[in-house]
């Protein structure tokens, strides 16, 4: 219910977002230049839907799965998961730097119990990599960017053109630049990106969370207001600066697609191909163009339909059957056909496959790169759209088109109770429904496009 009240006051905003209007709030000055403030624009108003909306399917499904599984702590589990949400609304809404840092690191802390949630060695370790990354990186590199932009400009409020001159020498830009992109390690930009298969040892509902609405969103949108908010594309293109985080970008989704080939383990190979689906955010931003700025912001959220629908089956198959890896799979379409189906639907949107919403973002993307006229990158991204399906259809097909040499014999499985099933299905049928109606997500990309490059 309390999703739900959030998600409605999220949606109330949105017709005067759509007309061009700002919503902003101020709460305190820390110090001159320096405040506690909101601001409800075109990007953070798709972030925030995307977000506000989806935690309500997950919410619900995290009931089926943690009862389902009889998991302990599940009030723990719960409260966190609900703080979680809020620190994600408040940077979709922050107004300056320095308001986004501080809820990043809030959402870092309020999900370390999640990662953490089983309590056994394999979770302590890595929830102990998760916060290293993540709060080591944010401390040792966010942190003195932001001073340094303070110490040049006086200020840390997003604006359209950048808070930094145009004198700013290329030297000290890029710096700041790829301070930032390591900084919100939450991104997983490689070599930064180990945290996120580690963090796979937490139940699916967070894994949910932390690769489709949570976490790494919130890494890839803290570089993009970054990018847009603080050194501005007008700068950042006048230096040619943008290519260096194109070509971390790009070889971070190859490579990330090359390894998920070689995952045996579902969560693992999810893992992986969410490491290569943000850096088509980060790509979208770093092309300085407003069509991949359009497709990169419209990527958060179809990204978020398709990529929830994975885990939503991953998770269903686990209560199910008990089954974890691929080569577990062989024949489950027949037992579980609706979660296999649903799963192609959320596997077709990854790859960018019509009819689902991937499509529209990667349509975007591919455009923006013709736009920049950065040939090369346009090969990557559409090498690497090949690659997700070499790692997704095997998947699909394996399901329901290789039968068993025996009658199947795992003859108890079906499908998961309602609690899991009805949230993947609705998800798997929002991938769809954005393929015909992705017109929400567009305006607002095409808002913010315009905002920051000109009508």
């Amino acid at each position: 219910m309390a999703a739900a009240v959030k998600f409605l006051l999220i949606l109330s905003m949105l017709p005067e977002v759509m007309s061009g209007t700002e919503i902003v709030t101020h709460v305190a000055e820390v110090l001159p230049g320096l405040e506690i403030k909101f601001r409800v624009d075109a990007l953070g108003m798709l972030f925030a839907l995307v977000s506000s909306f989806l935690w309500i399917v997950t919410t619900a499904y995290s009931i089926g799965y943690m009862r389902g599984l009889a998991e302990h702590s599940q009030t723990r589990y719960f409260c966190y998961f609900s703080l979680a949400l809020s620190a994600t609304i408040g940077v979709a809404f922050s107004a300056n730097l320095l308001t986004l840092y501080l809820f990043y690191e809030m959402l870092s802390l309020a999900t370390y119990p999640l990662v953490t949630h089983h309590q056994d060695a394999e979770a302590r370790s890595s929830g102990r990599k998760y916060l290293l990354y993540i709060l080591g990186t944010s401390i040792a590199l966010v942190l003195p960017a932001m001073l340094i932009c303070y110490n040049l400009s006086g200020t840390l409020e997003f604006s359209s053109k950048g808070i930094l001159g145009m004198d700013a020498g290329t030297p000290l830009v890029v710096t700041l630049l790829l301070m930032f992109v390591f900084g919100f390690a939450k991104a997983a930009v490689m070599p930064l990106h180990s945290w996120l298969p580690a963090a796979m040892v937490a139940p699916t509902p967070v894994s949910a969370l932390l690769h489709a609405v949570a976490v790494v969103k919130v890494g890839a949108f803290s570089i993009l207001r970054a990018v847009t908010g603080i050194l501005g594309v007008d700068l950042l293109r006048n230096l040619h600066a943008g290519t260096i985080v194109c070509v971390l970008a790009s070889a971070t989704f190859l490579i990330a697609s090359l390894i998920a080939l070689s995952q045996d383990g579902l969560k693992r190979r999810l893992a992986f191909s969410t490491i290569g689906q943000l850096s088509y955010i980060v790509l979208g931003v770093a092309l300085l163009s407003p069509k991949a700025l359009m497709g990169g912001a419209v990527h958060i959220a179809m990204h978020a339909f398709g990529k929830i629908t994975l885990f939503f089956c991953a998770g269903a198959i686990f209560v199910a059957g008990g089954k974890t890896r691929v080569s577990e799979l062989t024949g489950i379409g027949i037992r579980m056909p609706f979660t296999m189906a649903a799963f192609f639907l959320g596997a077709m949107s990854v790859i960018g496959l019509p009819p689902t919403g991937g499509f529209i973002s990667k349509w975007y993307l591919v455009l923006g790169t013709l736009e920049a006229k950065q040939w090369v990158f346009l090969v990557a991204l559409l090498a690497s759209s090949l690659l997700n399906a070499a790692y997704f259809l095997p998947i699909v097909y394996r399901a329901f088109f290789i039968v068993p040499e025996e009658t199947f014999h795992d003859v108890g499985i079906h499908e998961a109770p309602p609690w899991c099933l009805v949230p993947l299905g609705i998800t798997a049928a929002g991938s769809v429904v954005l393929f015909f109606y992705p017109e929400v997500f567009l305006g607002l990309a095409q808002i913010a496009a315009e905002r920051l490059f000109g009508g």
